[in-house]
Order: structure tokens, then sequence, then C-alpha cells
């Protein structure tokens, strides 16, 4: 499915509205002016509003994308898209790109 590539400032929030950063972005490849991401670095979650497990089973700590480009690579590591799918843990939540740079698209 095509969609705007990620990078590094793009804003990613978890179901619960915390912000979610790129733990590794890839540094040789710049979408404009920031690192873009790929589908092997996990994301950090700050800032969820889920409750800790006596009130519910979270906050987010950590989230993995499970889909990523097809077509596009960056060092022979599928590049994350907006229209990628996330997993956040230990919740199990998705994350949602909110905003992302709007000049490259790929599959």
């Amino acid at each position: 499915m095509p969609g705007f590539l990620l990078n590094s400032s793009a804003t990613v929030l978890c179901a619960h509205a915390g912000q979610a950063t790129p733990t590794a972005p890839f540094p040789r490849v710049q979408l404009s002016g920031m690192p873009v991401t790929t589908l092997s670095a996990p994301y950090m979650v700050a800032g969820c509003a889920l409750p800790p497990p006596t009130a519910g089973n979270g906050p987010c700590v950590t989230a993995q994308w499970l889909v990523g480009a097809t077509r596009v690579m960056a060092g022979g590591v599928p590049v994350l898209l907006q229209s990628g799918a996330a997993i956040c843990t230990p919740t199990g939540t998705p994350l949602s790109v909110v905003m992302t740079q709007m000049r490259v698209m790929g599959t």
C-alpha cells in the first residue's frame, strides 16, 4: 500500500496519545533533512496515558513496526511508510502516524 515515507521527525502516537520516537533512524538516507526510519528499529513510547497494571495493562513502552515498504530500502532494510502497521508493547495497541514529510512516497 503506498504512503509517505517516515523520517525521524514524524509525529507518531500510541492509541493513548503517547509520543513514539525511533530508537535508531538510518542516518545515511535523509528526507527533508532528517534521517529515514526503517523496519528493523523499534520505537520508544513516552507519555502514554494508559494506567499501570492494577487498573489496565499499560502504559505503552515500546512499539515495533510490522509492515514497511516493499520496494524502498535503506541499508537493505524496508523503510517505514505512513500507511504501515505497528503494535505497542505490552498493550497490543497500534501506533498512528499523525504527521510526516509530504514529499517522498513509496510502496
